[in-house]
């Protein structure tokens, strides 16, 4: 079984300039690209799992978030740093978008997108966490039986590193 990083997207990979869906405008977090080698180095499987409501409002389509996301990891791959897999849900229940337009189990803080991740991967729960910026991410991380922390900003690396510590210290207790 693998352990697993779950990350929400805007706001901790990157800064969250609010429907973002332009390679142009994405701005990288203080070391997530360091945070994302570090646990690839380690073994982790590294997952994106966001709540793309810009698609459901018509503001861009699944295509440009496929688009910045493949993006994303060309970026990545240059520092050799990679995301497994993005997750993401593109509905809203009062969207504009009739397609989009319902209610789901994917949208955070509900633990579809995570849950898919846990069904498509040999991913041990117990030794994976989530990491966003919002009550809603960590609320999906414990409906779906795994750890969430609130990253509170600055250097996202110095973070993971911190909450990588703080967890095999657990573990070792256990």
């Amino acid at each position: 079984m693998h352990s697993a990083v779950f990350f929400d997207r805007d706001g901790v990979l990157n800064s969250d300039k609010g429907y973002l869906y332009k390679a142009a405008d994405l701005e990288w977090m203080p070391g997530a690209i360091d945070a994302v080698r570090h646990l690839n180095s380690l073994g982790f499987l590294v997952f994106v799992v966001t709540n793309q409501s810009g698609v459901a409002r018509g503001y861009y389509s699944e295509a440009h978030v496929v688009a910045l996301h493949d993006w994303m990891n060309a970026e990545l791959a240059k520092s050799k740093a990679h995301i497994d897999k993005f997750y993401y849900c593109p509905h809203l229940p009062d969207g504009t978008v009739e397609e989009y337009r319902r209610a789901c189990q994917c949208r955070k803080p509900l633990p579809g997108l995570i849950l898919q991740a846990v069904g498509e991967w040999d991913i041990d729960k117990q030794r994976s966490f989530l990491i966003g910026d919002r009550t809603s991410d960590v609320q999906a991380a414990e409906a779906a039986g795994i750890r969430g922390f609130i990253y509170p900003g600055g250097n996202l690396h110095d973070f993971i590193k911190a909450k990588l510590a703080e967890t095999a210290a657990e573990q070792e207790v256990i």
